[in-house]
């Protein structure tokens, strides 16, 4: 069921409920009211309640983590709207951001600082003034709608993270489904074909799937589908350090070799042709 009203507490904002918001609004977009809820707000599934309320109720539309027992792993306002549309596990994979974030909204500056193993003075000087800015005028008026400037950005926010983690999990599932493991000359390879698709740039999901699959240690290199070309790209995985593809810029159908040897770009197509090329790049 969609929300009508997204409503979260009045004063000062925070990071996690803006963000929280955001993504609400990506899903929902609807007001934002900035106030204590009533026990009706509580009782209304169609009233998304946020970062306040003492109740975890999703199926009820309740998103506050502040009732949680002390000893709870570090979980905010975010984390429970994320599991709530099933986002949360690919968020805390593919957002090296989120695990800090809810550490900083439940522990507070110090004992974040000390879970990153850095001083305290560190956490103040990641400060954006960007993250200043939309807390600022979130927290500035009690009532934010469409067409407001703060409302648009805070959707736009939420697409966006939706949009990445979906697109990124398709990404994966697409190299899951194409790609092979081939030996060249004792290293092995990543290799993705080419195959019409509507996703852009499959390419790039192949780091997250080789890190989910946990055998990112194992693979040196990756061959993978130009998108400036019809050929292919050869590259080392890791900055692998067997590889070094300046060995390969004078082949006749390399038409592009990074002089810091970490890419070449070739209009071969052939697998055999696409393995010599590859193994030719390692050190001898």
């Amino acid at each position: 069921m969609p929300f009508t009203t997204l409503l979260t507490h009045p004063g000062s904002a925070h990071k996690d409920d803006l963000l929280a918001c955001c993504l609400l609004l990506a899903k929902n977009p609807v007001a934002i009211e900035r106030r204590e809820p009533a026990p009706e707000d509580l009782a209304n599934p169609e009233t998304a309640v946020v970062d306040v309320g003492d109740l975890h109720q999703p199926e009820l539309g309740n998103f506050d983590h502040h009732q949680f027992p002390r000893d709870t792993p570090p979980t905010c306002a975010l984390s429970l709207v994320l599991q709530h549309y099933g986002l949360y596990e690919d968020a805390k994979a593919f957002c090296e951001w989120l695990e800090p974030a809810e550490w900083f909204d439940c522990r507070g500056p110090n004992h974040t600082a000390q879970w990153l193993g850095v001083e305290r003075e560190v956490i103040g000087k990641l400060n954006s003034p960007i993250d200043m800015t939309l807390l600022r005028r979130f927290a500035a008026s009690n009532l934010h709608q469409p067409g407001e400037a703060i409302w648009e950005m805070m959707k736009l926010v939420g697409e966006d993270l939706v949009s990445y983690l979906t697109s990124t999990r398709a990404r994966i599932d697409f190299v899951a489904a194409h790609a092979q493991i081939w030996d060249c000359d004792g290293l092995s390879f990543l290799f993705l074909p080419r195959v019409e698709t509507d996703l852009d740039d499959p390419s790039a999901g192949i780091g997250h799937f080789l890190r989910e699959k946990g055998i990112e240690q194992s693979v040196a290199g990756t061959i993978y589908p130009d998108r400036r070309n019809t050929g292919y790209g050869i590259s080392r995985y890791n900055d692998h350090p067997s590889l070094d593809y300046t060995q390969i810029e004078n082949e006749p159908d390399v038409h592009f070799a990074h002089k810091s040897g970490f890419v070449a770009k070739t209009t071969a197509t052939d697998p055999d042709r696409l393995k010599l090329l590859a193994a030719r790049g390692i050190k001898r």
